[in-house]
């Protein structure tokens, strides 16, 4: 594998225009950065090959190491003293949370942050505790040693209470103590790395993987799931960023992966407004290959997690990938990507955004599936005509000329979503500024010379030829 060898799916990684809902952009300064954590470093020291992540808007750490500047995790191994129980159920570090002393695990904590974290450290700051859960209902299955653990330690040093106290204590003191330590080592972080996004892998979780027991598969969060997501607010108020995972199980059928990844991301998106100080940044997790298979995304399931995560207003992502990933010079197999510059075909996307100037607000497509995307063809592409419509109106920064227009494409693989408006902070804006949902054809609707909209185009993989656009209505100019 060469430096032109890359994932073909890299190039739907490539910069998105989705309002992302964090108060700034994450690592890579972008709408929505693609954050790479796979240790493929070793493929230059071993083999020589380079991967030109840069070529394509993706943000990996400074000489392809696996933690750094952009983004750091920090495993139950290496950060404090994260109690867990090993596979054979000898106890690490007390095992459950209650047996852990606090204030010698902050100390170790600080010790790590101080070792890992340069003082100015702005990136991804990711902690990895998957062995247990905080709320005592959600220890099922092999999670259940914990409940287990824990009552015994109740009854070590209460052995004549009854049991329904016994194990109403051990729940008390379960949650209470995960309370703690979960929540002091978050701000802790965010006090020694303010910079830092601060967060824990796979918070918020839906448990929507339950497809092969429901006739009628929805992919939405139960009811009880989303009120033990409110239980959990001491951890959202304590997060700096929201990490979901939205890893694709292999035996997910192909209709429903759409809804499994939409309803978990839309619940990071409700569990993020009950941030501290704002709607907090939501960089989902995924993955190149299905979850534990070496079986690469296919395009419509890159879509269903990059494209998705882009659409919904997610911050970023990140692309997380083990050693396997860098096992031999040829692991990435024929997965090839031409380069950034050449035009996009209908195999293979290109994603682009145009930069705002301060004195227009941008108007763009996020959230839930209510319209469409603005999609952007270049004159001389196979099988498409120059567009009728333009989103941009007179005097608008970016004009728009003959090869840029718009179509909107009734498709699942193609991102639907509704128009929001947001403004600068040093534009004096009109209280209650209009903003319409997307039309078909004219996803800008039209607004004041004073608002006139930045407009922002995608190039997106295009499953069928277009429709023949429409003429311009009353308010949206021609290209002439």
């Amino acid at each position: 594998m060469g430096p032109a060898l890359v994932l073909w799916a890299w190039l739907t990684l490539c910069m998105v225009s989705g309002e992302s809902p964090a108060p700034k952009p994450i690592a890579g300064g972008q709408p929505f950065a693609v954050v790479w954590n796979v240790p493929t470093g070793r493929c230059w020291h071993r083999f020589g090959v380079g991967l030109p992540l840069g070529n394509y808007g993706i943000v990996e750490n400074l000489g392809g190491h696996f933690a750094g500047e952009n983004i750091t995790i920090f495993y139950k191994n290496q950060f404090g003293l994260y109690p867990y129980l090993s596979r054979q159920g000898i106890p690490r570090n007390g095992g459950i949370p209650q047996r852990v002393p606090l204030r010698t695990h902050l100390g170790r904590v600080a010790g790590d942050i101080r070792l890992r974290l340069r003082p100015a450290f702005h990136g991804l700051a990711v902690v990895d505790w998957e062995e247990w859960r905080p709320l005592w209902a959600r220890n099922w299955g092999a999670k259940r040693i914990y409940r287990a653990a824990s009552e015994q330690w109740v009854w070590d040093r209460h052995p004549y209470l009854p049991a329904p106290w016994r194990l109403r204590l051990a729940q008390e003191e379960f949650e209470q103590a995960a309370q703690a330590l979960m929540e002091q080592t978050l701000l802790l972080g965010k006090t020694l790395r303010p910079g830092g996004l601060w967060g824990f892998y796979r918070f918020p979780d839906c448990f929507n993987s339950n497809w092969a027991k429901e006739a009628n598969y929805t992919g939405q969060c139960r009811p009880a799931e989303v009120l033990r997501n409110n239980r959990l607010r001491w951890l959202w108020a304590a997060s700096a960023a929201l990490y979901p995972s939205i890893y694709l199980p292999p035996t997910l059928p192909q209709g429903l992966r759409h809804r499994y990844v939409h309803h978990r991301l839309r619940e990071a998106l409700r569990v993020a407004t009950f941030g501290a100080t704002g709607i907090l940044p939501i960089i989902a997790y995924s993955r190149l290959s299905y979850r534990r298979s070496p079986r690469f995304l296919g395009p419509a399931d890159l879509v269903h997690t990059i494209g998705e995560s882009a659409a919904l207003g997610a911050a970023g992502l990140v692309l997380w990938g083990d050693m396997s990933y860098s096992r031999s010079a040829t692991a990435w197999g024929g997965q090839m990507a031409p380069p950034r510059q050449s035009p996009p075909t209908p195999t293979t996307m290109s994603l682009e955004t145009s930069a705002c100037t301060p004195w227009s607000p941008s108007v763009t497509c996020t959230g839930p599936r209510a319209g469409t995307r603005v999609l952007r063809v270049r004159p001389g592409q196979s099988g498409h005509q120059p567009p009728l419509c333009s989103p941009a109106l007179p005097g608008a920064p970016h004009a728009s000329r003959r090869s840029q227009g718009c179509w909107g494409v009734g498709t699942d693989l193609l991102f639907s979503s509704h128009c929001r408006r947001e403004w600068p902070s040093s534009v004096q804006h009109p209280a209650q500024a209009p903003c319409s949902p997307c039309n078909l054809h004219h996803p800008t609707p039209a607004t004041p010379a004073y608002a006139a909209p930045c407009a922002c185009y995608h190039c997106l993989p295009l499953p069928r030829p277009l429709p023949p656009p429409l003429p311009c209505s009353a308010g949206h100019p021609s290209t002439g």
